[in-house]
């Protein structure tokens, strides 16, 4: 069943409103010139918060890393909802933004410190809703506990002030397949706020 809409109707999830498509083209000059990409003008923008798109890595806010997300076709499944799987990249990405936040790549990490890495030891996790194409979610990635060659840290995937999943993620330091001690200056950016 197809729905007739108008220049009053809102638009619906995943459609994109007139007014954010001007200027892109129209039925009068279908071949109208675009800006040149970004990357072709200058430099490549610098990654992390002081970049030219901050906002990709998310933001910190009360001792916690907030990160957007939009749900794409391909992380859904045959019934139209978020993959498991798919949570499990979203708070991958999580993590890894937080690290960046604070003024940490997990590159740098490996290649500065003779091949240092995060890698998961243990997860509990506990799905209590489901979203699905087109929604806008918010992964929530706080610290919780810091050890000597591990962490773990709390996280939540949230739609709007709904919670979706949650999880407790152990995530271990280790150089050459052995747990080594997470570095200070690390353990410091990482350790969480005394209440």
């Amino acid at each position: 069943m197809s729905e007739r809409r108008d220049a009053n109707t809102s638009p619906l999830r995943g459609e994109v409103a007139p007014e954010a498509r001007e200027g892109v083209g129209s039925a009068t000059s279908p071949n109208a010139a675009l800006p040149p990409h970004p990357s072709l003008t200058a430099d490549p923008p610098p990654q992390g918060e002081g970049g030219r798109w901050p906002h990709l890595s998310g933001l910190m806010q009360d001792g916690a890393h907030i990160l957007p997300i939009r749900v794409y076709y391909e992380d859904t499944d045959f019934s139209a909802r978020v993959y498991h799987a798919s949570y499990l990249r979203f708070m991958e990405r999580g993590r890894t933004e937080l690290l960046r936040a604070v003024e940490v790549a997990q590159s740098d990490l490996h290649a500065d410190m003779d091949g240092l890495a995060f890698v998961v030891r243990k997860m509990s996790i506990d799905f209590l809703g489901g979203a699905v194409m087109d929604d806008v979610l918010t992964i929530v990635t706080r610290p919780k506990e810091m050890r000597g060659a591990s962490m773990t840290l709390g996280q939540e995937v949230r739609r709007g002030d709904e919670v979706l999943v949650t999880a407790d993620v152990m995530v271990a330091a280790v150089r050459g397949g052995r747990a080594v001690r997470i570095p200070d200056e690390l353990r410091a950016a990482l350790t969480p706020p005394q209440a």
